[in-house]
């Protein structure tokens, strides 16, 4: 039997936060190398396997995408003119749903949030309890560790890892960004506060990265929000929520983008985040996307994956979604 993660109460806040524009994922990615070995994007976008729901995606610098799904569990991959092919198997080391997924080149590890959604419906595959961060060999897929998020209510949402090797896990149903040190034997609490809780009726902490000035940035998806969390010597400073140039929406993923932050919001935007202070200015790079959830940059092109979760625990639930995709776009 499934155990149910979420109460009652938490599964309408989860529902609601997918429901909105929650669509992550693409769970392929193409890219042609062009001589010199400079990555150019392909144009078109790029196909996933029908009937999985992915909520995350992340990449190499070789071009290889890897991709997590909702619904079915596991991860996989598409390397440079080649075919998704499976990478984690659906319930490797006790996963269960597959939220965020981060590849970690320098220390070899593919990070994976692992949930169980049976309470929203969404069996997954195997019976595992709660939620818990795993990490796998980046090129061989096998399991290196299960580190389990101690409250009973967490949600495993995104990661972002450190220059030191550290890792740092969103936690959506709790005010506490986590973190793991290199051979680290349990989860941390590296972060919390009171700004970062869920709201009534909403959904916290969610996408997670790195600014160039070396503080943790971090969204909380309804009420839409970002933060930063400041970084020195390894320890946690000041929570400080940022003014954004104009309000956000269902603020979601988030990735490093050279001096400036990628981020997702559920209504369709990928923006661009330069951040000035206690300001943030935000930039739509573009627009019109169908519920994106997650994005990974490769060169000079950001793959933007739509995965209409509202069509598996949403409004739209029973209905049919149409082909999922992974859709380029030039970034400035």
């Amino acid at each position: 039997m499934s155990v149910v993660l979420c109460s009652p109460a938490q599964g309408d806040l989860l529902k609601n936060r997918r429901a909105h524009a929650f669509g992550i994922a693409g769970l392929t990615l193409m890219l042609a190398v062009a001589s010199g070995g400079v990555a150019r994007a392909q144009s078109a976008p790029v196909g996933v396997p029908d009937k999985s729901f992915p909520e995350s995606v992340t990449s190499t610098n070789d071009g290889t995408l890897y991709a997590g799904s909702f619904n079915l569990g596991g991860v996989v991959k598409a390397t440079s003119g080649g075919k998704a092919e499976q990478f984690i198997k659906p319930g490797a080391g006790d996963s269960r749903s597959t939220l965020g997924v981060l590849a970690d080149e320098k220390g070899g590890m593919l990070y994976v949030c692992s949930n169980d959604l049976s309470g929203l419906g969404v069996a997954g595959p195997g019976d595992a309890k709660g939620a818990a961060l795993k990490l796998f060999d980046l090129k061989s897929g096998v399991l290196k560790g299960s580190f389990a998020l101690k409250d009973p209510k967490s949600l495993c949402n995104d990661i972002a890892v450190g220059g030191d090797g550290t890792a740092y896990i969103t936690d959506s149903f709790t005010p506490n960004v986590y973190s793991l040190k290199p051979g680290g034997s349990a989860l941390e609490v590296f972060a919390t506060d009171p700004a970062l809780a869920p709201a009534k009726d909403g959904v916290g902490l969610d996408g997670i990265a790195f600014g160039a000035d070396g503080n943790l940035y971090v969204t909380t998806y309804i009420p839409a929000a970002l933060f930063r969390i400041a970084v020195k010597d390894g320890k946690a400073g000041a929570v400080t929520a940022l003014k954004s140039s104009r309000p956000l929406d269902h603020a979601d993923a988030m990735r490093s983008f050279g001096d400036s932050l990628l981020l997702i919001e559920g209504n369709g935007k990928l923006d661009k985040v330069t951040v000035k202070g206690d300001a943030a200015e935000i930039e739509t790079i573009k627009d019109g996307f169908t519920e994106p959830v997650s994005v990974t940059q490769v060169g000079n092109t950001a793959w933007v994956a739509e995965g209409k979760l509202s069509y598996i625990i949403g409004d739209n639930k029973g209905k049919d979604p149409g082909a999922f995709a992974l859709k380029p776009v030039a970034l400035p």
